[in-house]
């Protein structure tokens, strides 16, 4: 009557509803002039606090500050 049909028919449904995260980095190369007004910039817009952003650190001939921000994806 019920015949069992072992690795055919649908995929188990999954209910898990706990929420995901990523983590994001975002970083800004140029000069420390320049990386103070993105940071200043993005401040007054609410983006993030500067002092989230990493202290400058030198690259080639230029500075790059990061920001680390963990998202949660929905």
């Amino acid at each position: 009557m019920f015949q069992s049909n072992s690795g055919a028919g649908a995929p188990p449904v999954s209910f898990d509803y706990s929420p995901r995260f990523e983590t994001v980095k975002l970083s800004v190369t140029g000069s420390l002039s320049g990386l103070r007004k993105i940071v200043n910039t993005l401040h007054k817009r609410g983006f993030a606090d500067p002092n989230d952003w990493s202290q400058p650190q030198p690259k080639d001939h230029e500075w790059i500050i990061v920001l680390i921000r963990r998202l949660r994806i929905d």
